[in-house]
């Protein structure tokens, strides 16, 4: 039997479906969820569960040893917090005393406290490993493909990403017509995607475009796509989305494909020269 797993969880519907998918597999697990950022909807009542605030490590390690967790995955969006907000406690504290908190992007964060977990003796291992099926493939999903200039789009919004990437900004970009209406920054994708909406032009719709950061640790933070992230871009009016095969991930991809046929709308994975 693999070793339990526990689920550190933000938002979204990802750590609903790693737990859905431990289940499954009957691996043992353990949710500690992020107060304020975990949706107790997705969350359930019947799952194990501890809740914490993100600013507090040493009750989340304790929780986690209590448990009997063995390996880690972090998965789900979590907005990155004031020191005021965060109400550190002594363990958290001293991490960012170490680390330095201004002085990283989201992706150094990260490696930071996978590197913190590993320290305390747990294994961090990737969501991929748990959702391997959620992988992005090369190719279309559904029976839309983009043409030419969807696909010149794609290939600026693979330059634009690779470059935010490489800085530790963002994963994502919008591109119109070979115009970048927008980046993604610390608003997340869906933010970024209602962003655009006012700036389109007229004439063919643009393209979203998420590809993991250039050296990216795999185990945190890929590039995630489900049917939410569809809609709204199709409520933006754009085209389509390309996301990095297999370095991202795209959630549920038989209802993607029938949603992107509904919306008209294509979803594709595209081989990227940083992988």
């Amino acid at each position: 039997m693999a070793p339990k797993l526990g689920i550190i969880a933000g938002g979204g519907d990802l750590p609903g479906l790693v737990a859905a998918a431990c289940r499954a597999q009957g691996r043992p697990f353990h949710i500690l969820a992020l107060s304020g950022h975990a949706d107790p909807r997705v969350i359930g009542d019947e799952a194990p569960q501890d809740w914490v605030r993100l600013g507090e490590a040493g009750t989340g390690f304790e929780r986690l040893r209590r448990a009997g967790v063995a390996e880690v995955v972090m998965i789900g969006p979590v907005r990155r917090p004031s020191i005021l907000e965060l109400a550190p406690d002594f363990r958290t504290a001293r991490f960012f005393a170490r680390v330095g908190l201004k002085a990283l992007g989201d992706d150094g964060l990260l490696r930071a406290v996978a590197a913190e977990l590993e320290g305390e003796g747990f294994k961090v291992v990737g969501v991929d490993e748990v959702l391997s099926g959620c992988l992005a493939i090369p190719g279309p999903y559904g029976n839309l493909s983009p043409d030419e200039q969807a696909g010149a789009d794609i290939a600026r919004g693979v330059q634009v990403a690779r470059g935010l990437g490489a800085l530790d900004v963002g994963q994502a970009v919008v591109v119109q017509q070979g115009i970048v209406l927008g980046i993604e920054a610390v608003e997340g994708t869906d933010n970024l995607l209602r962003r655009c909406a006012p700036l389109a032009r007229e004439g063919l719709g643009g393209v979203l475009v998420k590809m993991r950061k250039p050296g990216q640790d795999r185990r945190i933070d890929l590039p995630t796509i489900g049917l939410a992230t569809l809609r709204e871009a199709s409520a933006a009016g754009l085209r389509g989305i390309a996301v990095e095969a297999g370095g991202a991930l795209v959630l549920d991809r038989d209802s993607m494909a029938a949603e992107a046929d509904r919306l008209g709308l294509f979803v594709v994975g595209v081989e990227s020269p940083q992988c």
